[in-house]
């Protein structure tokens, strides 16, 4: 695995999703269904999805995912 690689650990989204998208909803309300859809093993897209609608870095994106 490549250390920079996006994974459902490092996003800390294991068993919580629905928590974390109802979160993310609240705390921006920009992200849309569309960009919060989740499926296991798509972590990139979703951290791509989000970059893009927030447009911030990608560190970014994924610290928002973690740590909201």
């Amino acid at each position: 695995m490549k250390p920079n690689k996006t994974t459902t650990d490092n996003l800390n989204i294991n068993g919580n999703w629905h928590q974390k998208r109802d979160r993310l909803k609240q705390k921006f309300s920009v992200l849309t269904d569309d960009d919060l859809s989740y499926a296991e093993g798509e972590e990139e897209e979703l951290v791509g999805r989000i970059q893009q609608r927030l447009n911030v870095p990608r560190e970014i994106a994924q610290k928002i995912i973690r740590y909201v």
